[in-house]
């Protein structure tokens, strides 16, 4: 009977300590699921803390995206005006310089008008038609030089050929209107008699 008491002793030994094992286990899953759980809790924190962050660094960009544009527009607007402004008072400039030739040919009419004498009149228009030129070439506006050079159809335009028997074929024999450059492109080209 000793025998069989031990028997069951172990028995219950045996089986207290597979509870007390499975107890543990389950102490242990639930540590492992709470930890899972908690796990999971701090991943779901921190895509929650980079998603904000990204949302903010989203914001940031498009703040400074619709500010550029702006500034651009600004800057595009205010670059049109100004060309605007630049073409409507580009002359200026020049008018301001023609104002004493225009003051000097006043003066030339109302001497003619009271009976001036005819050679100090011509004087004076002379000297203010070498003003005027003054003023132009101020501005880079140069007359061309046309007879006895070769002609050129960037620079002149025919009006007329020729026979010519001092000029050889291509050469300039007389000028019909002057032409002029201004600042080396061609203001207008000069009318020409060419020799054929």
């Amino acid at each position: 009977m000793n025998e069989q008491h031990t028997g069951e002793e172990h028995k219950h030994e045996t089986t207290g300590a597979s509870e007390e094992n499975l107890d543990h286990q389950q102490e242990q899953a639930n540590a492992a699921e709470a930890a899972g759980e908690n796990a999971g809790a701090a991943d779901e924190a921190q895509v929650d803390t980079r998603y904000e962050e990204l949302q903010k660094q989203v914001e940031e960009h498009q703040q400074r995206y619709l500010r550029a544009q702006a500034d651009f527009d600004n800057f595009r607007r205010r670059t049109i005006k100004e060309k605007e402004e630049l073409g409507a008072y580009a002359s200026m400039k020049l008018i301001g310089e023609l104002l004493p030739v225009i003051d000097n040919f006043d003066r030339a009419l109302d001497a003619s008008k009271s009976g001036g004498d005819v050679e100090s009149f011509a004087k004076g228009v002379d000297m203010i038609f070498r003003q005027f030129q003054q003023v132009l070439e101020q501005e880079g506006l140069k007359p061309m030089n046309t007879v006895g050079e070769v002609f050129n159809p960037e620079f002149h335009q025919a009006i007329m050929q020729v026979e010519s028997e001092e000029h050889e074929e291509g050469i300039i024999v007389e000028e019909v209107q002057k032409g002029y450059i201004i600042k080396d492109k061609v203001l207008r080209p000069a009318m020409v008699k060419v020799s054929g």
